[in-house]
């Protein structure tokens, strides 16, 4: 996974494919339910990068976020490490940010890659993942639980 030293914001050009590839993603969305049209680029640590859209249902519970689908892409074809992501929406007046939901899955796959929040003029702001999420549940958490269970359970 990167460190705040290998950057993207260093490389222009790799930064300006990345926001473009989320915002070619946008146009792919599937939304015809709330019309809010979301798209996500990922870069990974092999240097490809790999792009999804937000895909709505009539049954909303099951509508998958542009971030989740462009990870579980990546992580379909073999990536577990990531640089960047950036993330891209109509919103004019607003960088558009993951949800809760994407944060929390963002996190499993590391801290500290980038995120890019985009605006349509193509104006961004860089967080960390962790800056997202500040008190994420991750895998430590569970396997201090099971530890601590399996203490008890031999006592």
């Amino acid at each position: 996974m990167s460190t705040m030293n290998e950057g993207i914001e260093k490389t222009p050009q790799l930064l300006q494919q990345l926001i473009q590839k989320c915002f070619e993603a946008k146009e792919k969305a599937y939304s015809p339910y709330s019309k809010f049209r979301v798209g996500a680029a990922v870069l990974t640590d092999s240097g490809e990068i790999v792009t999804g859209c937000n895909v709505e249902n009539a049954s909303y519970g099951l509508c998958v976020c542009a971030e989740r689908t462009a990870i579980c892409k990546a992580i379909s074809e073999g990536h577990r490490h990531f640089k960047a992501i950036a993330v891209s929406s109509d919103l004019k007046d607003k960088f558009i940010s993951p949800c809760g939901s994407c944060c929390q899955f963002l996190i499993e796959f590391g801290h500290d890659y980038e995120v890019f929040l985009t605006k349509p003029d193509g104006s961004y702001r860089r967080h960390l993942v962790k800056d997202l999420l500040p008190f994420s549940f991750e895998a430590h958490d569970l396997i201090e639980y099971q530890q601590k269970q399996l203490s008890h359970s031999v006592n």
